[in-house]
């Protein structure tokens, strides 16, 4: 950039330094001595080719002027390029219809590709082949506009050279966006869409595919550097990650070319997007292709999609299979026939047609005897070859791609010059409504007609451009194929047009595309496999985005897509399958009458049965002394009480509701409350019998039934209150518990308020530690069948059993706290039941001889005695 500016100012300065006006001459500085194309006219069209595509750097030892740069490797797809300019002016200028009686001549130069070169050939087109002296230079500049250059690096140098005198220049293949900021370059037009439309078509064409790691390599210069630009913010919209981007130097160097290979045989993305001329990509591939690597899939940009320097039999094994954007082609009537009619014999003195001449038919116009080494070794041209049976790459006018954009370009100057000689007088686009002066057109006012053009040529295209001089996009979607020669053949897959709208540009038949190594399969290019649903992404510290790892989605938590970002939580009712692709509703636990719960009941039952079976026993032998001496009445309530304590534990099997909590609790509750206070009522009668038997007592008096009677019925009372405060206030209600286990509803009764709840037990665990100590007190007490020793026993059971549920419930999860409820309820009934009447039933049922008045007192009178 900084050679621009500085050969701009040298030209500036040349033109207007004090000596040079002192004089009053302008002088041309120096003599390049490039071969050229030159024909005379009344308006002269610049133009500027590639027809050479590296540059021999001199060497640079500062004892003596360097030598000019040499160009080298003839181009013949661009010579014919420039060929097309020549027919397209031939035949404007056969036209009577299109600028009649003006006669177009041109002026066209190669640029080398390169930047210097570019710039010389641009000064060559400025001042003409001839040294000669003149007054000042002033007025119009010969040539009106220039046609070029190829490359966007050389294209920008060009318009900027071209700015101080406002000569418009319309190139071919410059596709750089940067050439589309009008303030920069307000004189540049182009005839093949910019690389933002091409960015996005590869964008859509990787995403397409699924290609989600790709390398990239790029020329040195504009083109290839805007061009990744924006196509790395396309590819962060879609997921896309570079694994590498190399930019070949302009000067070749095949350490930089080995290296650039070694990193693309070690990476692990298997497509490879490149933004280069094919002069700048020859070394590289050459190379790629005499190390034989395979595997890689290419994506070419337009500006080698078709180059025919590669098309090769020997290219096909390494780069058949590229797939790219190439411009539209277009039908060039009598392009072939002219092509064909260039001689050496038409043009003796012309360097250029006798290198064309040279390359095609590897002959040499130099004798062996000259100091020239390029041809040594070849024979000598006699000018008999011929190109009708020599197939090339210049002849081959079978898909006419940048030849038709050069082919618009020299019609849309020809358009304009026409529209701008037509103007009529007073209606002008200039100052005061003014029209051009036909005998001296500035370059900017043929500018503001290229500017407004818009014609449909011979092949029905439209041609104009836009406000940033850019025309309509589209593309060719191009795939190499080996022909039936051996070739690459350049074969059309798909389009890519902007005019479709948006999200329908790109159409391919992926049926026709042949991939590399003759693949037909889609490759695969991504740093990691993509993630199956079930599963997240999770990225991986100092690597690109398309590098992650695939995590599982946590229990709860499910991802139905595939590369999913994130997982999504299932809803509260619902849980992830096992392979955490969906939500299904959550299992639903309770205690049912499953296994467990059918054997519950079993003994439930069973232990009710046994109690009322006890009970029927009791009424039985309700007259035997067996009976009477242990106050049949409470006996009953304590069978009756028990019958309801085994019975209420069936409630807590089930499926909970509002009434079953509430019934539960308040059962179990109140049954326990009324046993229990049986036992201690029985307890104490026990203990104050005994203390009757003293002389002088009548403490029975106050223990009679009716008394026994209210104690109970306190007792109870008292826990009924409870349960009556704790219904109304806080009652017991189904709810969802999650607690325990996310993956499933444990369906349970909440208790409510779990102080009510906590104070029922704790009256129970009162009036059985009451029990407890009254029967401790009295187990030692005379008699032959002391109740006071079992209730001791039973009551040790039950609150053992209770105390011991304390722990067991808090812990136990879902349908198992329910369980261990009831097994504390069955437990301690069947203690009590075991304890206090299994004795009873022995001598009732098994032993009846000690079912009497006699053994009962006697015993105990033996007692007293032996006590005496």
């Amino acid at each position: 950039m900084a050679q621009v500016t500085a050969m701009q100012l040298l030209l500036i300065l040349a033109l207007f330094s004090p000596g040079t006006m002192t004089e009053a001459a302008c002088t041309l500085q120096g003599n390049f001595k490039l071969p050229a194309l030159l024909a005379d006219g009344d308006i002269i069209i610049g133009g500027l080719f590639p027809m050479h595509y590296r540059v021999l750097v001199p060497e640079l030892n500062y004892t003596y002027k360097p030598a000019a740069s040499a160009c080298q490797g003839f181009d013949s797809r661009s010579f014919r390029w420039a060929q097309t300019m020549r027919l397209a002016i031939k035949e404007i200028n056969e036209n009577p219809n299109l600028l009649p009686n003006i006669t177009l001549g041109y002026k066209i130069y190669d640029s080398c590709a390169t930047h210097v070169a570019a710039l010389r050939a641009t000064l060559s087109v400025l001042n003409g082949p001839k040294e000669v002296s003149s007054m000042m230079c002033s007025g119009a500049s010969p040539v009106k506009a220039i046609i070029g250059d190829s490359g966007s690096s050389q294209s920008i140098i060009v318009s900027r050279t071209l700015q101080p005198f406002k000569i418009p220049m319309i190139s071919y293949i410059a596709t750089c966006s940067c050439l589309s900021k009008r303030n920069e370059y307000p004189n540049f037009f182009r005839t093949v869409p910019n690389d933002n439309y091409q960015v996005k078509a590869i964008a859509q064409l990787v995403k397409h595919f699924g290609w989600a790691w790709v390398g990239a390599v790029s020329e040195e210069g504009d083109y290839g550097r805007y061009a990744f630009q924006a196509l790395i913010e396309e590819f962060k919209k879609i997921g896309v990650c570079l694994a590498y981007y190399e930019v070949i130097p302009k000067v070749y160097s095949r350490k930089k070319i080995l290296e650039i290979l070694d990193i693309m045989k070690k990476s692990s993305a298997k497509v490879v997007i490149s933004f280069a001329g094919e002069g700048d990509l020859y070394p590289l591939l050459t190379e790629y292709v005499q190390q034989n690597i395979t595997g890689i899939q290419w994506i070419a940009s337009e500006a080698w999609i078709t180059a025919s320097l590669f098309s090769p039999r020997e290219f096909y094994p390494s780069l058949g299979g590229t797939i790219g954007f190439a411009i539209r082609r277009g039908e060039i009537p009598g392009l072939k026939d002219f092509l064909l009619k260039v001689h050496p014999s038409l043009y003796p003195d012309n360097a250029l047609v006798k290198e064309l001449w040279s390359t095609m038919f590897g002959c040499t116009f130099q004798p062996s005897n000259t100091t020239d080494q390029s041809g040594r070794g070849l024979p000598l041209c006699t000018g008999h070859e011929s190109l009708e049976e020599k197939y090339s790459v210049y002849t081959d006018v079978s898909s006419p791609r940048i030849s038709y954009n050069v082919y618009k370009a020299v019609y849309a100057v020809a358009h304009s010059l026409h529209n701008l000689l037509n103007c009529e007088p007073g209606k002008g686009p200039f100052d005061n409504f003014t029209c051009a002066d036909i005998s001296n057109i500035e370059p900017y006012q043929l500018q503001h007609y290229i500017q407004k053009v818009s014609f449909t040529n011979s092949l029905g295209e439209k041609i104009s451009f836009d406000e940033n001089g850019d025309p309509i996009a589209s593309y060719d979607v191009m795939n190499w194929q080996r022909g039936a020669d051996g070739k690459i053949w350049f074969v059309t897959v798909g389009l890519y047009d902007t005019s479709e709208g948006a999200g329908n540009e790109l159409v391919i038949n992926e049926e026709a595309i042949i991939w590399n190594s003759d693949q037909t399969k889609v490759p695969s290019s991504v740093c990691t496999e993509s993630c199956p649903p079930g599963t997240r992404k999770g990225v991986r510290r100092g690597e690109p985005l398309c590098c992650f790892d695939c995590l599982p989605c946590a229990d709860g938590e499910i991802s139905n897509q595939t590369d999913s970002i994130e997982c999504i939580q299932c809803p509260v009712d619902f849980w992830s399958n096992a392979e955490r692709t969906e939500c299904i509703p959550k299992e639903i636990e309770y205690l049912t009458y499953d296994e467990m719960g059918v054997t519950l009941t079993v003994i439930a039952l069973f232990g009710a049965c046994l109690t009322i079976g006890v009970l029927a026993v009791f009424l039985h032998y309700k007259n035997t002394p067996m009976v009477r001496v242990n106050n049949s009445e409470l006996s009953f309530f304590i069978l009756l009480s028990l019958a309801l304590c085994f019975l209420s534990s069936i409630a807590f099997i089930g499926e909970p509701a509002n009434w079953s909590c509430m019934f539960r609790h308040t059962v179990f509750s109140i049954t326990f409350s009324l046993c229990i206070s049986c036992i201690l009522g029985k307890t104490v009668v026990v203990l104050m019998a005994f203390k009757a038997t003293q002389p002088g007592s009548n403490i029975m008096k106050w223990f009679g039934p009716i008394q026994q009677r209210i104690m109970i019925s306190a007792c109870t009372s008292v826990q009924i209150i409870i349960c009556a405060i704790w219904l109304i206030a806080m009652p017991p209600f189904p709810s969802k518990n999650t607690k325990y286990q996310s993956s499933k509803i444990i369906l349970e009764c909440d208790v409510g308020s779990t102080l009510a709840f906590w104070c029922v037990l704790g009256y129970i665990g009162v009036l059985a530690c009451m029990c407890f100590v009254l029967a401790f007190l009295a187990r030692k007490l005379p008699g032959n069948f002391n109740e006071a020793k079992y209730i001791t026993f039973s009551m040790l059971i039950f609150c053992a059993v209770w105390i011991a549920f304390i722990p067991a419930y808090v812990s136990s999860p879902g349908k198992y706290t329910v369980a261990v409820e009831i097994f504390a309820i069955l437990s301690s009934s069947f203690g009590l039941l075991f304890c206090i009447f299994a004795p009873k039933c022995y001598i009732i049922l098994l032993k009846p001889q000690k079912n009497t008045k006699q053994y009962i007192m006697g015993k105990a009178s033996a007692n007293t005695s032996n006590k005496t």
